[in-house]
């Protein structure tokens, strides 16, 4: 699944890692390896019952570690991700590459970015993607 611009990049949900590459990517870096592991793995689980206020502000720099497990995802497909700000408990993100323009690119924030950072900073109310 290649995504050579905006234009072509398919109409189909994020790939995943296989756990075949996650066993190449454990060879070179386990860390990595367990970050998107981790990473996939919480974005499939999906919902669960969130109450930002009952947390701590979200930091930049918590935000920031979370969205280079989703950046990892994303490039999958050719795309990538980029912290705008934190504001309070909204944070905004832009999202770039082969999601700028995607139609799925909705669909990847919601299922991808906000699962995945909703979990791992669990003070964030809301993200928004900004153009």
């Amino acid at each position: 699944m290649s995504a050579a611009g905006a234009g072509d990049h398919p109409v189909e949900p994020i790939r995943f890692y296989t756990e075949e590459e996650l066993d190449a990517i454990e060879e070179t870096d386990p860390d990595r390896a367990y970050r998107i592991a981790r990473t996939q793995a919480l974005a499939a689980r999906g919902g669960v019952e969130r109450n930002p206020e009952q947390h701590p502000l979200p930091e930049p720099q918590q935000v920031r570690e979370a969205l280079d497990d989703v950046r990892q995802i994303l490039m999958q497909d050719g795309g990538d991700i980029e912290l705008v700000a934190v504001e309070g408990r909204e944070v905004r993100v832009r999202m770039k590459g082969a999601c700028t323009g995607c139609p799925n690119a909705p669909l990847d924030l919601k299922n991808v970015v906000e699962r995945v950072l909703f979990n791992a900073v669990p003070g964030i109310a809301k993200i928004s993607n900004t153009f």
